[in-house]
């Protein structure tokens, strides 16, 4: 009996073993190896994007950036202050004045322009993103294209920026509405999309005459550095986009964005307690504002669904970037009659995952982006454990690899009282609910302070506009995982922010309309 523990536990302790082995890779590309750049001027140290010339912040301070995988030096960017960010703000308000009047079909071509360059240098701005976010280079060419997408959609809209033509109430009236530029725009962005999301921001700005103050996040700067320098190439006017970084003046640069009277529109996309902040901070000017906040995505799966299609569906939802992004499946709930059978086929698929280094062939997951990412996926796997949750894949870091290398995990026998339930991972881990109803998992589902985006499967067309229509969340994604798209318009609702981004309704977010009334009007022909 003791041989056949013993045995037993040798079988665990190699199955352990060859599972590590088969979900990571163990080289690593050398400390000193950078990647090469094939236009290496892409590559911007110490120098921000003002007024369109590269310059230095004005007190020579700079941060270092470090990647993520292997925590080596990438380079150093400047740390810009309120002065400096006054600075550029200056510098797009008087370019706005002009910038404001080109046609729609001129500010289209600039668009389009810019869009030819970045998908002309998409290898060297997919090499950027990879070294400073960590993300294998499949997903950052991905997210090249995706963001490319974003000039493409808007130069095409730029030309047909509609105003109306309203019938009066009133004989001898005629009214119209123009719509307008808000004026300068300050972009806050995040470092998970380093380039799509400061293009989607962009695009629209630039479409209907805006100019723009980016705030590239501190975390991964160079790939928004590296947009501007193709927007200067394409011939963007000076003043019209600025892109500033900072890492310890975040708050201060931020502050000064937000209070600033010169900026008519603040757009975030980050944390509900900095877009809280930032509103506050925004009432004092009564900025417009658009904001894009974290979610607590649920996925749920019903017993009538194609339980191989939900399996596929959950992995590109929640898996995508190692799970770092704002709708990404943080819960998933699976109906009883087919929980096993969904969570086998789940686990065996997140088996076939290699995390490594982003630049490594064969590389599915990447690093997180530092130590207090990692800490909080690690929390909530203990959290689950500990109130009675089944790990039954990963659950553990990869030091071998590397302090920020965290197993794809997937964990059993989920509960409501745990703080995945409640809480945005952000990170590689898969938690299964069971549950027995529609109406109960709706009524979980929606008791969250958040609302961005939520996901179901399912074949009865009924249930599909039923569950569709009872989702308290911005953005419902039926039989699919990914609902990204420039045609869609992407935000939530309750404490997940306000504000469309993409889409028709993206461009609405920079103008403003304006009413005109004409008096006098509709009388006899003169003879």
């Amino acid at each position: 009996m003791m041989l056949q523990k013993a045995l037993s536990s040798t079988a665990r302790i190699a199955a352990r073993s060859q599972f590590r082995s088969s979900l990571t890779s163990f080289s690593r590309l050398s400390s000193t190896m950078a990647p090469k750049l094939r236009d290496p001027s892409l590559f911007k140290q110490n120098v921000c994007y003002v007024n369109g010339e590269w310059i230095p912040a004005k007190s020579g301070k700079t941060f270092e950036v470090h990647d993520p995988a292997t925590e080596q030096l990438i380079g150093t960017c400047p740390e810009f202050n309120a002065e400096d960010t006054r600075n550029a703000i200056s510098h797009a308000e008087t370019a706005f004045e002009s910038f404001r009047h080109k046609t729609g079909r001129e500010r289209s071509k600039l668009l389009r322009k810019w869009y030819d360059l970045v998908v002309e240098n998409a290898d060297d701005l997919a090499t950027l993103i990879t070294w400073e976010n960590g993300k294998p280079t499949a997903d950052a060419k991905g997210e090249v294209t995706y963001a490319a997408n974003f000039f493409e959609w808007f130069s095409e809209e730029a030309p047909r920026i509609y105003g109306d033509t309203i019938p009066s109430s009133i004989p001898g009236n005629r009214v119209i509405t123009i719509k307008e530029p808000v004026g300068v725009c300050g972009l806050i962005t995040p470092w998970n999309f380093p380039a799509a999301m400061i293009t989607r921001k962009i695009g629209p700005a630039l479409a209907v005459g805006c100019s723009v103050v980016v705030k590239a996040p501190g975390e991964t700067p160079f790939t928004p550095l590296a947009l501007a320098e193709l927007a200067h190439r394409a011939g963007v006017p000076p003043g019209v986009v600025n892109v500033i970084t900072a890492n310890a003046n975040t708050p201060e640069v931020g502050e000064e964005l937000t209070t600033n009277p010169t900026i008519r529109k603040i757009s975030f996309t980050g944390s509900t307690p900095v877009g809280k902040l930032l509103m506050k901070q925004c009432s004092t000017t009564l900025k417009k504002l658009s904001l894009e906040l974290g979610g607590n995505a649920p996925f749920i799966v019903f017993d009538d669904a194609d339980v191989d299609l939900a399996v596929a569906g959950a992995i590109a939802s929640k898996f995508r970037s190692s799970g770092q992004t704002c709708v990404c499946a943080n819960r998933i709930f699976v109906q009883r009659g087919i929980y096993d059978a969904f969570a086998e086929k789940f686990a065996q698929k997140v088996r076939e995952f290699k995390v490594g280094n982003g630049f490594e062939n064969g590389i599915t997951h990447g690093p997180l982006i530092h130590h207090k990412a990692i800490s909080k996926v690690e929390e909530h796997v203990r959290d689950a454990e500990s109130k009675g949750a089944k790990v039954l894949l990963g659950g553990h870091k990869l030091p071998d690899l590397g302090p920020n290398f965290f197993q794809p995990t997937v964990i059993s026998g989920m509960k409501t009282d745990m703080a995945m339930a409640s809480e945005e991972t952000f990170g590689p881990v898969a938690g299964l609910f069971p549950f027995d109803t529609e109406e109960e998992v709706v009524r979980i589902a929606n008791n969250t302070t958040v609302g961005l985006a939520g996901y179901f499967f399912s074949r009865d067309i009924e249930r599909v506009h039923r569950v569709a229509e009872h989702l308290e969340v911005g953005m419902v994604g039926v039989n699919t995982g990914l609902i990204s798209d420039p045609a869609s318009p992407f935000g939530g609702v309750k404490e997940s922010g306000f504000g469309r981004e993409g889409s028709l309704y993206g461009i609405g977010e920079y103008q403003v309309t304006k009413m005109v009334t004409y008096g006098g009007m509709g009388k006899k022909l003169q003879s």
